[in-house]
């Protein structure tokens, strides 16, 4: 989404778009591994995985796809939806360089952070080798993807990180939740008329969706919303990752700024976990899938504290067609 809407968490590796065919590993966790230079975890699925390396020994000098433990849900296939926990090390040091726990807070009713990507496209957080190991697991499945620098990341390798191209890293994966949908699919039905003071809308997909703004009506003050057909899908809840189509317009000229239409079709985000501007997760969490919502969100709501977004003064108004959770 362009304008930074997916406000990602800032990482520490810059990673370009590469393919990478894994091979799934075994579930054995044999002290041959450990002596082959291959990384140990320790942990269950769902819980912060505690990774350790032999105390002696180098590590394997190829890079190495390994599946921890085998969950029961179903195989994540080539262009899924997958929602994932990560951590990342590297080699000899127990410190963290990245992933999904440390957004956890203490006491909070507010799910972690986690990464929401569609298997075969890049993603902003995790290095395409290292999502593409995702593919053929199962749902419920750790998995642990062992390689050096410059192969797992290429010329991508933030070298300022202090990370250099011959560094083994190991990352941990959980694959929290996975799910199948059209990326050209969007929300049928029959379509409410806008209240009074909202915009209209027309949507002929397969394209971005043409949002006219009423004429001498002022930019509301607060987020505004309405469901513009129902869906009869389940409740999105807060943590999950929501698939879907949008198009947004800025209110005070009617030009559009995004659509998903224009990159590719349908993507994922993270809702209601302050992944996404605060009024996606206000207007969005709650609602069914199957529902095409119209969003109207003051800059208090939308980019109003990044004053060097191009958005940030601006009245965002989105269309928004719930396809899926994940």
């Amino acid at each position: 989404m362009n304008y930074n809407v997916k406000r990602r968490a800032v990482v520490l590796l810059a990673v370009p778009a590469l393919l990478f065919t894994a091979a799934c590993g075994s579930d054995d966790k044999s002290d041959s591994e450990a002596a082959a230079g291959v990384a140990t975890v320790k942990g269950k699925f769902g819980a912060k995985p505690e990774i350790s390396v032999p105390k002696s020994g180098k590590p394997s000098d190829k890079t190495v796809v390994k599946t921890v433990s085998t969950g029961s849900g179903a195989v994540i296939k080539a262009s899924d939806y997958v929602r994932l926990d990560w951590t990342v090390e590297k080699w000899g040091s127990s410190q963290a360089l990245g992933g999904t726990w440390a957004s956890a807070t203490a006491g909070s009713s507010t799910p972690r952070q986690q990464s929401v990507d569609q298997i075969g496209k890049q993603s902003q957080q995790l290095p395409a080798k290292v999502l593409d190991a995702v593919k053929g697991q199962k749902t419920g499945s750790r998995i642990l993807v062992q390689g050096t620098a410059g192969d797992l990341i290429g010329a991508g390798l933030n070298t300022s990180s202090g990370i250099t191209a011959k560094d083994v890293l190991i990352w941990v994966v959980d694959a929290v939740g996975s799910a199948a949908v059209d990326a050209k699919a969007y929300v049928k039905g029959t379509q409410a008329a806008p209240d009074p003071g909202m915009p209209t809308v027309s949507a002929p997909a397969p394209k971005a969706a043409t949002i006219t703004i009423p004429k001498d009506t002022k930019a509301p003050k607060d987020l505004k919303q309405q469901v513009l057909i129902k869906g009869t899908g389940k409740k999105v809840e807060a943590g999950q990752g929501l698939i879907a189509q949008y198009t947004g317009v800025k209110w005070e000229d009617g030009k559009q700024f995004d659509s998903s239409w224009d990159h590719g079709g349908a993507t994922a985000f993270q809702i209601g976990t302050g992944s996404v501007v605060a009024g996606w997760d206000k207007g969005l969490v709650g609602k069914n899938v199957g529902d095409r919502v119209l969003l109207v969100i003051p800059p208090s709501l939308g980019y109003g504290a990044n004053p060097s977004s191009e958005l940030a003064k601006n009245t965002l108004v989105f269309v928004v067609d719930i396809l899926g959770t994940v």
